[in-house]
Order: C-alpha cells, then structure tokens, then sequence
C-alpha cells in the first residue's frame, strides 16, 4: 500500500508535457533549491513568530518523545515501518517518532509561507522528496530488516545489496530495479494470446488475434498503444489479458505494436503516427469487411486515437468509426496535479532541444521520471528491498511490461509537449494534423472513456474532462485502480469495484458524488458498451489476414521485440 493518501496521488499525478520534459532535461532539476525554496525562506523569515511557534512545537514533541510521553505513530497502511523492530525497540520507536514530527513539521511550514501556487507546489514536491529519502527506513543496518538480515547472511546480504546498487547506477534509468525478468518470455507468457501480424509498415505492426469463439461480433475493434511503452499492457499473462477476454468476448480484436524508433526516425511526428494509424484502419476494413470500427486508445495512443478520430469527422469520414474508447487518457492538461508547477515554455524549449538533437527521447528517461512520481512506491520500497537486504526484486507482469521501455521519436515529443504546454485539443483547430483542423466536439459518434481513481500518470478528473470536449454521448468509467491496475482488471477479483454515472456534468467530482459503485470488473461493463455497437454476430473466421494481407509473423510479431 501507498504511503500517499489518495487524496494526494491526483495531486502528484504529472500532466503529459511535465513528463516530456522531464524526461529529456532529468528529474535531477527537482530537487535542486531554486528560487522557491529562496522565496520560501524569506516568507518563513519575515513570519518569526510562525516559524519560531513551528519550530517550538517540534522541539515540545521532541521532549515527549524522549521521555516516551508521545502519541506520534505512523500513519496506518504505511509499510516502511511494519517490521516489530521498530516499536519494540526503545531507540527505533524514539528514531521514527522524531522522523514524523520532523516531517509533519516541515509540511506546516509549507503551509504557513506566503506563496503563490505554483512557488507552494515547488517546495512542497522537493521538500517531500528529501523527507521520503531520509526516512530511517532506508538506512542500512538502522532499519531492524536489514540488521537481521546481515546477521542471518553473515554479511552476505550488504555485499549482494551493494553489488546491485553499483549495477543500477552504472546505466539508466538509475533507479532501483522493480521486476525480476528471468521468469517472463514474450510470446509464452506475456504477450501470448494467439494472433498474428496482417500488416506492417516503417511505423507500426498491426495484430490480428485468432477468434476463440465460434461467433464474432461484426464491428470490429483496434486499439492504439502508448507511444511510450510497449503494447502488451493489455496482454499481459493468460487470465490476465484483456485482449484474451475480448476474444473470448466475441470480439474481432485488432492490437497496434509500435516500432522502436531511433535516431534514424527523428522527423516522425503527429503527422507520422495519424497517417499510420490511417493506414492500420484500412487494413482492418480490408481483413474484416465491416466499414465501421470502434477505434480504442490508451494513454498517448489514446491522445492519438482521437486526434484521427476528429480528423475523420474533419474530412466527412466520421461513417467510418462505430466509436471511440479512451483508457488512462488525458486530453485536457490544465491544472494536472503538482508537477505541473515544475514546467514553463522556457524548459519545454530546452527539453525540445535536447530530444532534437539525440533524435529521440530515450524510455528509460521516462521510466525514472514515472518512478520519481511515487519514490515511496516505486523508489524506496525497492531501495530498502534490493540494497538494504540483499534480495532480488519480485516477478509481476506489469512491472516486466513497465520495464520493457520505448523511445519516442524527436518529432513526436516535441508535438506532444507542444500540444500538451499549450492544451491545444480543448480549442477546436488550434492544431491541425494532416492538413486537417481539429475539434474533438465534431466527433459525434458514442465514446467510453475509463479512467483510476489512484493514477498518477494520468489524473482521474482530468480524463472525465473529456466528456465535455467530444460530440457523441459519453459513458465515463472510473475504477478504483492506479494507472495500469485500472486496465488489468480481469473478472473474478472479489474486492474490484467501479463507479458508473450517467449524468456527465462538467464538475468531476459532483460526478463521483453521484455515481453508483459497482462490484467487479469494469470488463463487463465495457463489453456490454461495445456488444450495443459493434453490430450481428456472425461466424468467425477460419483464418487470419486476407487475400492480399496474408500474416507476415505470429503474434507478438518482431517489433515488439525491438530494443
């Protein structure tokens, strides 16, 4: 369990042009003092009594805690302090009491400054960080884990746990690792439901799977992955695949893999990527018969399905789209939790910069700026996990997929963080791709949009905000999950729940006050969504591709493999 309360996650969620950003300058930049913190410190200095009451308070709680007087605990669910040593032990109770007064302290004193918003944010992310960085938990030997285990490993621990940290610092993303690796293989237990490659250009696979029902719905379905991490998310191990439940479902299922571009590719941008997805369309017309297709996006590739969706609607084409599904997606940057504060056009120009002149932006950039977003989770649990005790990091299929990183061309993320710095998809034809102007309230065909409620990529309230910018009437989703979580939600989990609401005003959280919680998975509910618009069943077919687009490789196909 997260150490953030949820109420905090949306708030530390990064808005698109944040994470680019960040990704080509380093996240280093964080946590380095600038004039914030110098404006933070004038504001404390010309406020003595405050900060003189802060200060005393902490020094009054310090007293209690020596003398073993204090009520201060930790909060409950927080993990880094579980281990009965630390209030067993007289010292490690006192240690961890100091620590959160001292943090909760620090907290107030953000409070009490007279800051603008985005100088407050500032200071609250890098003091946040350097409080989670000197937790006692992650001191060798101070944490009673790490003793025990040095004591039961003969030291062996430390060494195994050193040897990893050097190992991890040498290249990037310089970050503990999350997953053990050796236990998935591509194609046997990941990424293995049956299916195969029907089409391929310079930019892209297109995946068609193998019908595992006797019937298939007549509309079919393609998706369009992120730009910034492989496809397989939704096709991770089998029971926990949702391209397996789909086939499963009835549906003819058609998967974008992406190729892993290079600097060879530099130039490819939105224009790129509209026209390749343009061109899988076709090919899923072709294959299937059917002139409508329910066009689906996650993340990113969400941001890019509807780019093509209103440049459909933009050049009378919009016949051809039975719908749209958006997962994870934000299209509305403003105002995207915290981090938004640590971005302005003057980096964006330089992070444009830098990308233009390697070429792209390299994935493992990214996948230590997503790390930083959530250090409790994602950074210290493993630090104590991989250093302090000397063990290997668990096997799970999402973090096995989250390590698996892309890069995105240079063309591409300076697009993004362009479309992203100037929220330019809210405003009908601020941008045009392919020529075309594009307003998402011209796509008028019916769009399902799910989102989590813990995401800290893309921000829940955020994504709802898409209901308001599209034409066609909306059903929004919103499950009690973090950002991949939300789509690995396979039926059968007791605990799994969903909010559902009908009424799509333009306040969000209005809408979570009056929506209804579900039990189980949202799976079904989007099935029911697509069964309602994807036409007759009719017999499926006996084979893959068609006459002219024989398959070319079995699923996962080759540039999934690509590095």
């Amino acid at each position: 369990m997260s150490t953030i309360p949820a109420s905090r996650l949306a708030e530390n969620a990064a808005p698109l042009d944040a994470l680019l950003v960040d990704a080509a300058l380093g996240t280093i930049r964080r946590f380095v003092p600038d004039a914030s913190t110098a404006r933070w410190a004038i504001s404390l200095a010309r406020r003595p009594r405050t900060t003189v009451r802060r200060l005393g308070g902490l020094a009054g709680e310090a007293a209690k805690i020596v003398a073993g007087t204090s009520e201060v605990a930790p909060r409950r669910g927080d993990r880094r302090f579980a281990d009965v040593g630390w209030t067993d032990n007289p010292l490690l109770r006192r240690l961890v009491q100091i620590y959160l007064a001292a943090g909760k302290t620090v907290e107030q004193l953000v409070v009490d400054a007279d800051l603008d918003p985005r100088d407050r944010e500032r200071v609250r992310f890098l003091l946040e960080n350097i409080v989670e960085a000197v937790a006692p938990s992650n001191v060798p030997l101070v944490n009673p884990a790490s003793a025990k285990a040095v004591i039961d490993t003969a030291g062996l621990s430390l060494v195994r746990g050193g040897t990893t940290l050097v190992k991890d610092l040498a290249s990037s993303p310089r970050i503990p690792e999350m997953v053990d690796t050796s236990g998935f293989t591509l194609g046997e237990n990941v990424a293995a439901t049956p299916g195969a490659v029907v089409f391929r250009n310079d930019v892209l696979e297109l995946i068609q799977y193998l019908p595992q029902c006797d019937e298939v719905y007549e509309v079919p379905l393609m998706v369009v992955p992120p730009t910034i991490n492989k496809y397989y998310a939704i096709d991770l191990a089998p029971g926990r695949s949702l391209v397996e439940f789909s086939v499963q479902s009835n549906r003819q299922m058609f998967v974008i893999s992406w190729r892993n571009p290079d600097a060879r590719h530099a130039d490819w941008n939105l224009d790129t990527y509209a026209r390749a997805i343009l061109d899988a369309l076709d090919a899923v017309e072709e294959i299937t018969g059917s002139s409508r297709t329910v066009l689906a996006g996650i993340c990113s590739g969400g941001i890019l399905a509807s780019i093509v969706a209103a440049y459909l609607a933009g050049i009378g084409r919009q016949d051809r789209l039975a719908g749209v599904v958006l997962a994870v997606t934000v299209i509305d940057n403003a105002g995207s939790g915290t981090v938004a504060a640590l971005t302005d056009p003057r980096l964006a120009a330089r992070a444009k910069a830098r990308s233009a002149k390697k070429g792209y932006l390299d994935g493992r950039a990214l996948a230590e700026v997503f790390a930083w977003l959530r250090p409790s989770d994602l950074i210290w649990n493993y630090w104590v996990n991989n250093y302090l005790l000397g063990k290997k990091p668990p096997a799970f299929d999402i973090l096995f997929w989250n390590a698996d990183t892309t890069r995105m061309t240079a063309g591409l993320h300076a697009d993004f963080v362009d479309l992203a710095m100037e929220n330019q998809l809210i405003r009908p034809g601020a941008l045009s791709v392919l020529g075309v102007p594009i307003d998402l309230g011209s796509v008028t065909v019916d769009n399902y949009i799910v989102a989590g409620i813990a995401d800290h990529i893309t921000p829940w309230e955020n994504c709802y905000r898409t209901t308001q910018l599209f034409g066609g009437k909306s059903r929004f989703v919103l499950s009690t999950s973090g950002h991949i979580a939300a789509l690995v939600n396979p039926p059968g989990n007791p605990k799994a729940t969903f909010h559902t609401n009908d009424d799509h005003g333009a306040d969000a959280k209005a809408w979570l006050k009056g929506a209804e919680t579900r039990q189980g998975s949202w799976w079904n509910d989007g099935t029911a969504w697509l069964n309602q618009r994807c036409g007759d069943l009719k017999p499926a077919p006996k084979d893959l591709g068609s006459t002219r687009l024989q398959p070319l490789a079995d699923a996962p196909g080759t540039y999934v493999y690509d590095k």
